[in-house]
C-alpha cells in the first residue's frame, strides 16, 4: 500500500493519474491537508492513519522527488524477518542535484554500535531511507514538534533506545539536492534544533560534549561551503 500525504499543494495529484505511472496494482491512498501545516504534522498524519486502518508490520518513507532502487523494498524486509531485534533499518544513499547532474555517495556506519556512537555528532539515518516497524510506535510515539526542522533525528534516536539499529551498506535511495528545499534554508535553525536533540536524548557526557562542539563549529560554516564538504568527505 502507498500512503501520500499532501500537505497543502496547489496541484493535487489524482489517483488514477498515479496508477497510470505505477506498472505495479498498489493501493493507493491520498491524505490531503486543505493548508500546508509543515513536515511534521504531514509526517504523524500518515503515520496515524496507518496505524489506524491497516495492518501493516513495517513502514517506509520516501520524499516525492526522491527515488528508490527496484530492490529496496524486498532487501529491507527479507532483513527485518531475519533480525527481528531491529526495529529501525537505513541504507547508504545517493545525493544527485537533477540540475548539474552532480552527485556525492552518502556512507554511514552499520552496526548498532557505531551508528549510536555517530548520533551524538549527527543524523546517521538519511531519513527517506528509512524502514521500521509500526508495532515499535506504542513505545516511540509519533514524531515530536518540538524540535523544529529535526524531528527526525529525534524520532530516529527513540527507535535507537529501544532497539538495534542497522544501515544496509547498499545505495538503495536517491535523494534530490535541493537549495530551495526546508533542510538547506533553515540550516541554522535545524543546526540549533540538533543541539537539543543531542542534549535531551545523549546518555554520554563525553559524547554530547563532543557532539554540542561540532554542531557549534558547523554552525560558523558558510552554507555555500556544505555540499562541497559533504561530496569531499564522501567521494568514492
Amino acid at each position: 500500500m502507498i500512503v501520500i500525504v499532501d500537505d497543502g499543494s496547489e496541484v493535487a495529484v489524482s489517483i488514477d493519474h498515479l496508477k497510470s505511472e505505477i506498472q505495479n496494482d498498489y493501493k493507493i491512498i491520498i491524505l490531503r491537508s486543505e493548508k500546508n501545516k509543515g513536515i511534521t504534522h504531514a509526517l504523524n498524519k500518515g503515520l496515524k492513519w496507518i496505524r489506524e486502518n491497516t495492518e501493516s508490520r513495517f513502514i517506509a518513507r520516501l520524499d516525492c522527488s526522491d527515488k528508490c532502487d527496484e530492490s529496496r523494498f524486498f532487501k529491507q524486509i527479507n532483513y527485518m524477518n531475519k533480525h527481528p531485534e531491529t526495529g529501525l533499518l537505513g541504507s547508504w544513499c545517493v545525493f544527485e542535484n537533477k540540475n548539474t547532474g552532480k552527485k556525492y555517495y552518502y556512507k554511514t556506519p552499520l552496526e548498532h554500535k557505531k551508528i549510536l556512537r555517530k548520533m551524538y555528532f549527527k543524523n546517521v539515518f538519511i531519513h527517506p531511507t528509512v524502514f521500521f516497524r509500526t508495532s515499535l510506535l506504542t513505545e516511540v510515539g509519533y514524531y515530536p514538534y518540538d524540535f523544529q526542522y529535526t524531528e527526525d533525528y529525534a524520532f530516529f534516536w527513540r527507535f535507537i533506545k529501544i532497539s538495534s539499529p542497522h544501515i544496509l551498506n547498499e545505495y538503495l535511495v536517491t535523494c534530490e539536492i535541493n537549495r530551495q528545499g526546508v533542510s538547506f534554508k533553515n540550516r541554522r535553525k535545524q543546526l540549533k534544533s540538533r543541539l537539543n536533540v543531542v542534549f535531551k536524548y545523549g546518555t554520554s557526557i563525553v559524547l554530547k560534549i563532543a557532539g554540542m562542539l561540532r554542531i557549534y563549529a558547523l554552525l560558523l560554516l558558510p552554507k555555500e561551503l556544505v555540499l562541497p564538504l559533504k561530496n569531499s568527505l564522501n567521494r568514492q
